[in-house]
């Protein structure tokens, strides 16, 4: 897994890219946790958000779960073709699994987020 990732608290990871956006998913574990999805919920591009809004929702057959912005800014792409083809968050979630891309309004935001040790530490401290 890349160095360059960060990771928010409720298990969604970002990666800072060159044109200066950041591309966001959720965690192989929150995958895992999840188990059997069903549907997925985006947002439309244009949308506004804030570091730890909701910006839309991910479903398992056993559960509802939030999905959140790791920083505040504009979300300018969104990966339209995961509602149909879940599957990929199990098979790739650090790449192809991708959900938005999100503008920052401020860069700083990144540094609150957990590295990867960090969050390693958080998931292995989760009850199972």
């Amino acid at each position: 897994m890349a160095a360059e990732m960060k990771f928010a608290k409720t298990h969604e990871w970002v990666r800072s890219e060159p044109t200066g956006v950041v591309t966001v998913g959720i965690s192989s574990y929150a995958v895992e946790a999840l188990t059997d999805l069903v549907f997925m919920q985006l947002p439309a591009v244009g949308r506004k958000v804030k570091a730890g809004e909701a910006f839309g929702e991910i479903e398992s057959v056993k559960a509802v779960s939030d999905l959140y912005a790791p920083v505040s800014g504009e979300i300018v792409e969104v990966n339209a073709a995961l509602p149909s083809c879940l599957e990929t968050l199990g098979k790739d979630p650090y790449g192809a699994g991708w959900i938005v891309q999100i503008r920052p309004e401020n860069p700083q935001e990144l540094t609150a987020l957990l590295d990867q040790s960090a969050y390693d530490a958080l998931v292995l401290s989760q009850p199972h």
